[in-house]
């Protein structure tokens, strides 16, 4: 490739066009715009990609063919998890999301709002029920970008510069939080005890100098911290904030962070009514006491009840607009730049549409699922539990006879995707309301097929 070229796909990348671009912003080269990224993630080679199709035809086929080799859950049994589930998606909600009037509620203003303040107004009002907190943000762009965002909140409300993360963190999340603070923030992991927070651990390293103390719950094996109360008078003796990351999929039955302490509870909408889709439609939340503090804090936009000028009239609107990027641009105190407005609505679709009975039964159902799946994989000689706490939805296995690794393989040749790799002998696995008790027998007698060839264990010997 010549530096003449001009990729028939790619704009902008006729030579003359690229270096009036750099004139006008003062770069001598492409490579100044990526001065701030590692040079461990910097790619030195040109992508193995195939040549430009000219035929817009023979692009179709090229892409529908790399598109053919997908497999989503839907053609295999799946207890695949870590961050992205598969939750059944009533149809009503993707009928509702699919309206004109919402299907491009991104982030700009329409010209005519056809109720999609008021949707989002309903969403949040939704979520603080289900939360027991009184205000909820509009979506941010992801569940990584809300609880980094209620870190940053933490360290401007205090002025101190340590975070404590207590629980086992998802590795991607963690990375993700980490980057986006590490201008103001330290993240600082304090080990687990029995896959949730260790106590002493946290005494011993709380001071004067925390902002924050992080828990994940349930975190990223599926272990419900149930000590999150003394966890928070802890915290808050210290003087620092308590910033819970969870996923709401669970408080129909769980009883909410915020009753035991959490002063901002942060975390991602995809178990509420968001399908997979390859990677996930992923939407954050943010979670505050209605206490100006903290409101004042949040840079993400909320909406509220207003009246008019006709008496008896109201309408949805900005509330506190001017504490947001939006209106301080670049001198806000933090940037919220793409939002998930849909996701919101569908989110809020869901909600409405169970209710706090059905949001209690689907909570019981997941724990019960989780606790059979335990009990029939802990049966298997060869297989162990990778601790004794809580879990909702997700728990690790040691395997002691076979690599993870070759266990993932050989179950796969099956059409079984039996979790996610830990490390050399651990899976994550992950169950959920469509995961029936057959299809955990199912992954039990394959386990158990290539981890322990000998054993006739059976489901009627778990009890």
């Amino acid at each position: 490739m010549t530096e003449a070229f001009v990729h028939p796909y790619i704009p902008n990348t006729a030579p003359a066009v690229k270096q009036a671009m750099l004139d006008a912003v003062g770069a001598e080269s492409v490579e100044d715009f990526y001065a701030d990224v590692p040079e461990d993630l910097r790619l030195r080679r040109l992508l193995d990609v195939p040549a430009p199709l000219p035929a817009e035809q023979d692009l179709a086929r090229h892409v529908k063919g790399i598109l053919a080799a997908n497999r989503s859950t839907e053609e295999r049994l799946s207890f695949l998890g870590a961050g992205t589930y598969n939750h059944y998606v009533p149809a009503v909600v993707d009928e509702v999301i699919r309206r004109s009037e919402f299907l491009t509620a991104y982030a700009g203003e329409p010209y005519e709002d056809h109720g999609r303040f008021q949707a989002l107004f309903e969403y949040q009002s939704l979520m603080a029920e289900l939360l027991a907190m009184d205000v909820v943000n509009v979506p941010t762009y992801d569940g990584y970008q809300a609880t980094a965002t209620g870190l940053a909140m933490a360290g401007r409300m205090t002025g101190r510069r340590r975070v404590l993360a207590l629980s086992d963190v998802l590795p991607e999340k963690l990375s993700k939080v980490v980057d986006y603070v590490r201008a103001n923030l330290e993240v600082e992991t304090v080990a687990t005890a029995g896959g949730v927070a260790d106590l002493d651990a946290l005494a011993a390293a709380l001071g004067d100098d925390v902002a924050a103390v992080w828990i994940e719950t349930p975190s990223f094996t599926g272990a419900v911290e149930t000590r999150l109360r003394e966890i928070s008078e802890a915290a808050h003796a210290a003087g620092a904030v308590v910033v819970v990351g969870t996923d709401p999929v669970g408080y129909g039955v769980l009883t909410p962070p915020a009753m035991h302490g959490a002063d901002i509870v942060t975390g991602d909408i995809q178990s509420l009514g968001l399908h997979q889709w390859f990677g996930g439609a992923h939407a954050g939340f943010i979670a505050v006491h209605d206490d100006p503090r903290f409101v004042m804090e949040m840079p993400s936009r909320l909406f509220g009840l207003e009246s008019t000028d006709v008496p008896g009239e109201y309408g949805f609107g900005d509330v506190a607009y001017d504490r947001t990027s939006f209106a301080h641009r670049e001198d806000g105190k933090e940037w919220v730049g793409t939002a998930a407005a849909l996701w919101g609505i569908a989110a809020g679709v869901y909600l409405s549409l169970m209710g706090p009975e059905g949001m209690r039964e689907h909570g019981e159902l997941l724990l019960a699922r989780t606790r059979y799946a335990q009990q029939r994989l802990a049966s298997i000689p060869g297989i162990r539990l990778g601790d004794d706490a809580l879990h909702l939805r997700e728990f690790t296995i040691h395997l002691d006879g076979i690599p993870a690794r070759d266990a993932v393989a050989a179950l796969r040749r099956e059409g079984i995707e039996p979790g996610v790799v830990v490390d050399e002998r651990t899976l994550l696995v992950c169950v959920t309301d469509v995961t029936s008790a057959s299809d955990i027998d199912r992954l039990a007698d394959a386990l158990a097929a290539v981890v322990s060839p000998a054993s006739d264990i059976t489901k009627e010997q778990v009890a």
